[in-house]
């Protein structure tokens, strides 16, 4: 038999229907996925400062006991918990806002992995920008700061495409509208 698929009365098949109705992403799931970025971010921030600044330091003329590299490291990654809590929840916002790269398939919201790949690389960017102007200020050495923003970047691309991937397989604050004729 050969069957044509016929398009519905209202013009649209059933997939661009769902596309029409693209999910809500409510503002409790950025502040979720911020929250638990940061606390991966930050444990990785910490023990990359504190090597960095204690074994690489020295190199570039900044000697500093261990305690004081790990008071250093501290600083740094303190101040990075807020600091990258307010880059990276605008930085989600706006990725909530720009449609691209996203898709509703079988009732759940996914995402594309070029999508996730952009998003890497602009919050990397803005990332490793914060991370060098603060340890810059906290170290007092350009050298040391650029050699922590730099190794971070290899660190933290691979850490957040995971946690980005992870994020893209919960359903946690994603609202799915119910069609129209579906509702009561």
């Amino acid at each position: 038999m050969n069957e044509q698929i016929k398009k519905p009365v209202s013009g649209l098949m059933p997939s661009e229907i769902e596309a029409a109705r693209p999910p809500k992403i409510q503002t409790k799931r950025s502040v979720a996925k911020a929250v638990s970025w940061r606390i991966v971010g930050t444990i990785d921030t910490l023990i990359l400062s504190y090597l960095l600044i204690t074994y690489l330091g020295p190199f570039f003329g900044l000697e500093n006991s261990e305690g004081e590299a790990l008071q250093a490291a501290t600083y740094i990654a303190i101040t990075e918990v807020a600091t990258k809590m307010v880059f990276y929840f605008l930085h989600e916002r706006f990725w909530v806002w720009l449609k691209w790269g996203t898709s509703v398939v079988a009732g759940r919201r996914r995402e594309t992995y070029r999508r996730t790949t952009t998003k890497t690389a602009t919050w990397r960017t803005i990332a490793s920008l914060d991370t060098m102007v603060l340890a810059w200020f906290f170290t007092g050495n350009i050298a040391t700061a650029m050699s922590i923003g730099g190794l971070e970047v290899f660190t933290k691309l691979i850490l957040y495409f995971f946690h980005e991937r992870i994020w893209s397989n919960l359903s946690f604050g994603i609202v799915h509208t119910a069609p129209a004729a579906e509702k009561t």
